[in-house]
């Protein structure tokens, strides 16, 4: 970028808990200045999260500074940098990994710290992750949260592979639309269920296997359909079992997944206090296998990933920064498939 930068930028800000309202659109927001050991970036893009939706509603017992710039994925172009940095350069094309650990106590951008939902967003240097030439950073801004947590649930922890049966429940969403692809592209078998046949549509597109209207007919009830009802001595079922929906799910899916199958969980949309029915999970010898996040590693797998062919991230439409309350009314409405992007 040749010339001065700007000293005031165009900035949505979470202002307040409450509904879309309380984000506000601000004209003259200073351009952040880096510290010595920051880097300034001219974002390119950033993705609409859940987590932006409990932002902006309050998250019970947990305090944040408010106003907030939201947005935790986030990518683009150093624009400038600290007195103390030597990499990344003026110029180069940086994904950021947005949980800061350097104080010993976590710090998310997008959160407790200015995100992606503007024009010029100042970071630490060291969680910047190059991107390749061959990745866009539209495609970098869709990783982090969805297919970096999606990544790490099914890989580093569930050792999803080819061959593997995978039942992914809530498959419409950034992570499971992360895991529909992911698991895909290994050559796993993906039964992917959602509410929609144009959400299945999509899906399908993505790579799943099997498509299943919950609406329509119950996953359990798809499952016994084409894999056959799991058996003591081993057959039928899923290997692997995606549920991070949690509420009333959980029974259902021990019931769907084969003996010795794995059931994966990252959270728990629709509620965390679960039923569980223990006799499933001696019986079948059913492991339950749960995971945080990512690592710095996963999203670097992940950039791999796309750069190689393996992988394009499902973004269901790009909007102007402009449109963030319609984009996060989009998502709280469930009328989103795979990524929602913004572009300031």
């Amino acid at each position: 970028m040749s010339g001065p930068l700007p000293e005031q930028m165009r900035a949505v800000l979470t202002v307040s808990h409450g509904g879309l309202d309380q984000l506000v659109l601000k004209t003259d927001y200073p351009v952040p200045t880096p510290g010595p050991e920051d880097v300034l970036l001219r974002v390119a893009a950033t993705a609409v999260n859940f987590h932006d939706l409990f932002t902006r509603r309050g998250m019970p017992g947990i305090k944040l500074p408010l106003p907030v710039v939201v947005g935790s994925d986030f990518a683009g172009e150093v624009v400038a940098r600290g007195s103390a940095v030597e990499t990344p350069g003026i110029g180069d094309r940086v994904l950021v990994d947005p949980v800061d650990f350097s104080t010993g106590k976590p710090c998310m951008y997008g959160e407790v710290l200015d995100g992606g939902r503007a024009e010029y967003v100042a970071v630490k240097a060291a969680l910047c992750i190059p991107v390749p030439d061959t990745v866009s950073l539209e495609q970098a801004a869709a990783l982090p949260l969805a297919y970096g947590t999606a990544y790490r649930m099914l890989f580093t922890q569930g050792g999803v592979a080819a061959g593997d049966r995978v039942l992914v429940l809530g498959a419409s969403g950034g992570v499971g639309a992360a895991c529909v692809q992911l698991a895909g592209a290994v050559g796993a078998e993906v039964i992917a269920c959602a509410s929609t046949d144009e959400k299945l549509a999509r899906l399908g597109d993505a790579g799943a296997t099997h498509l299943v209207n919950y609406r329509e007919e119950p996953f359990l009830d798809a499952v016994r359909r084409i894999y056959g009802k799991p058996r003591v001595a081993g057959g039928g079922g899923v290997s692997v079992a995606v549920n991070f929906t949690g509420g009333d799910t959980l029974p259902d899916t021990q019931r769907c997944v084969e003996k010795g199958g794995r059931i994966l969980c990252c959270g728990a949309t629709a509620g965390f206090d679960l039923a569980l029915d223990a006799r499933y999970w001696w019986t079948y010898e059913h492991r339950m296998i749960g995971s945080n996040g990512w690592t710095r590693q996963d999203l670097l797998d992940l950039l791999a990933m796309i750069a190689e062919g393996q992988l394009d991230p499902l973004i269901d439409s790009t909007l102007p920064l402009e449109q963030a309350a319609d984009a996060e009314a989009r998502l709280e409405d469930r009328r989103v498939v795979g990524k929602l992007l913004l572009r300031p």
